[in-house]
C-alpha cells in the first residue's frame, strides 16, 4: 500500500494529466506548455514521435475545436521513485479507446511536468 507521501505523488500526476485532457487547457499553449517537461516526448497512438513543440501545433491556439473532451476510465498510478510517477488509464474518444501510459517528474521549481506518454489503440 502507498504511504501518504505516495498517494500525494500519484494525485498531483493524476491531477495534472487530467488537466492536460481538458479541453479548455489545452486551448491555451502557456497551460500546455507549463504541464510539459521541457524534455517531454510521446509516442503517439498514431506511431508519430511528438515533443514539446509539436504538441503545441496540435493543442493550443494553433488547433482546431478538439470537441468534447475524452472519456477516462482505470486511472492508476504508482510511484517509481520520489518525485517520478507512472499513471496507466484508458482513454475512448470519439469511439477510439486507447492505452495511455505517462511519466510524470517534479521539478523543484516548476512543480509536476509530463515527461513522456505513450498511447497504444486497443479494441477493448
Amino acid at each position: 500500500m502507498a504511504t501518504r507521501d505516495e498517494q500525494a505523488q500519484i494525485q498531483a500526476a493524476i491531477d495534472g494529466e487530467l488537466r492536460l485532457l481538458d479541453p479548455a487547457v489545452r486551448a491555451s499553449d502557456a497551460r500546455v506548455t507549463a504541464l510539459l517537461d521541457p524534455e517531454f516526448f510521446e509516442f503517439g497512438a498514431s506511431g508519430r514521435r511528438w515533443d514539446r513543440s509539436s504538441i503545441l501545433a496540435v493543442t493550443g491556439a494553433a488547433s482546431e475545436d478538439p470537441g468534447p473532451p475524452a472519456r477516462i476510465t482505470e486511472m492508476a498510478g504508482a510511484v517509481l521513485a520520489p518525485g517520478l510517477v507512472h499513471l496507466t488509464y484508458h482513454a475512448e474518444h470519439d469511439g477510439r479507446r486507447v492505452r495511455r501510459s505517462s511519466l510524470w517528474r517534479r521539478d523543484p521549481e516548476a512543480g509536476w511536468r509530463m515527461y513522456f506518454h505513450q498511447g497504444t489503440p486497443t479494441g477493448q
